[in-house]
């Protein structure tokens, strides 16, 4: 028998049972009951990056392409950082393939190595002129200007040579050895008439410590005026490209004589008379091997007579080399060396030049040979 309810109260369930559900709303994993701002895509933040540095702007743009269909798919953030990524990217391809398509990038390439490498002689090649900040060749200086060889400019550079060695930086003293004796070979080539160097001093761009530790080791071979205060107009380059047949015969013999008379020993003839003579015979064989030249080469009108008189004269200085070559003594010897160098450098051998069209003024120990001042960078 069973028991009516009291008015008012619930009914009991029809089945034997019912299932309550919990008194709260669950959530489903990866939600929230409270709103979570979506996460920001990588790779539109990677695109950006890339877009606004320019490094490789081909790269920039894909990444922003990709980033975009990522925040489409999961509903990421970050849409304006791709679009802006891609859109920088673009702009900066564009400006490469420009400065490929017309040249620029092997400058601007150049100008970056040498500011990360400290390059002591700023890739500077032959037959290129500069100007540099500061008021004298000589010192330490950071930065050239490039500019054309036609106006004044501080220097010009006549070589370049690579030196050699290990991470340990050989010093000033090696540095300066270096040029001396590599820069001097460079020099003849560059300017086959040493009279065309009046007023003019060599100097060089060499690497420093700090520059070293970086792989610089070029030396850079420069001219540059013997008067601070002045500059040097026009290229200074006589060689084979600028020279005529009668100019080069000429300097041909004239260097041939030069060299051997530049052999002078060092002792005198009084202290070694025997080596003194021996450098005489020297001067007597090669004035007569040149002055045969001389004559044998068929010279342009106007030219023939003063270069026959320059010849006449160096063959009276043989005979003068000779009489130093046989000389029982050191006052004779002095006596006839002197007079066999009479001729060299004077008026005799000026008009041969003005004839030929050459440099007429010949080079001082002042203005000339007391190169190789050192301008570390």
């Amino acid at each position: 028998m069973s028991i009516p309810p009291p008015p008012g109260a619930p009914q009991p369930p029809e089945g034997p049972y019912q299932h309550y559900g919990p008194p709260y709303r669950t959530w489903g994993q990866g939600y929230s009951p409270y709103t979570r701002p979506s996460p920001v895509n990588g790779v539109a933040i990677a695109a950006l990056v890339l877009g606004l540095l320019c490094f490789v702007p081909a790269a920039g743009l894909v990444l922003g392409v990709i980033a975009l269909a990522q925040i489409r798919r999961k509903g990421q953030s970050g849409k304006g950082m791709a679009i802006a990524g891609a859109v920088l990217s673009s702009v900066g391809l564009a400006l490469w393939v420009v400065t490929l398509a017309t040249g620029a990038a092997s400058g601007i390439w150049r100008d970056v190595k040498d500011g990360t490498r400290g390059n002591a002689s700023f890739s500077l090649v032959e037959g290129e002129c500069f100007d540099v900040p500061g008021d004298s060749l000589e010192g330490l200086t950071y930065d050239v200007d490039r500019v054309s060889c036609e106006g004044g400019h501080d220097g010009e550079v006549f070589g370049a040579v690579t030196m050699s060695g290990g991470s340990a930086f050989p010093g000033d003293d090696a540095v300066t050895e270096a040029a001396d004796e590599k820069c001097t070979p460079l020099e003849e080539k560059y300017v086959r008439d040493s009279w065309a160097l009046d007023g003019v001093d060599v100097y060089y761009f060499g690497p420093t410590r700090q520059s070293w530790r970086w792989g610089d080791r070029e030396i850079a071979c420069i001219f540059g005026n013997t008067d601070d205060r002045e500059t040097l107009t026009g290229s200074l380059r006589v060689d084979e490209t600028s020279l005529d047949a009668d100019q080069l015969a000429f300097l041909d013999a004239m260097d041939a004589v030069d060299a051997v008379l530049w052999e002078e020993p060092e002792e005198y003839p009084e202290d070694d008379l025997r080596a003194n003579q021996d450098w005489a015979r020297d001067v007597h064989g090669v004035l007569g091997e040149q002055t045969g030249a001389l004559r044998g080469h068929t010279w342009r009108t106007g030219a023939e007579q003063p270069v026959a008189a320059l010849v006449k004269e160096m063959e009276a200085a043989r005979k003068d080399w000779a009489k130093a070559a046989d000389a029982r003594d050191s006052n004779t010897f002095y006596t006839s060396s002197a007079n066999g160098y009479g001729y060299v450098d004077g008026p005799t051998t000026v008009t041969a030049r003005r004839a030929l069209g050459l440099a007429t003024t010949p080079p001082s120990d002042e203005d000339y040979g007391s190169g190789g001042d050192n301008l570390n960078v």
